[in-house]
């Protein structure tokens, strides 16, 4: 059973991008970076995000704890 509850919307940056599909977000204000899959990802596909890119993202609490969901380069 997956268990999603929406937070808050944040920005952060790319930190971390595998070839398996998923990466790392560091988020603003926060010590902890963030993990995101490539099928989270809104408005822009994993292969044209780069490493460094400005991002918002959801937070949402899944079974394996905090992700981001709807990643979307930042305005």
């Amino acid at each position: 059973m997956r268990i999603e509850r929406r937070q808050t919307t944040m920005t952060g940056t790319i930190k971390v991008k595998t070839d398996r599909g998923f990466g790392f977000i560091a988020r603003d204000g926060e010590t902890k970076d963030l993990f995101f899959h490539s099928t989270d990802l809104s408005g822009v596909t994993f292969d044209a995000l780069q490493v460094g890119a400005k991002v918002e993202f959801d937070v949402v609490d899944g079974e394996k704890g905090p992700a981001a969901k709807n990643v979307k380069l930042a305005a």
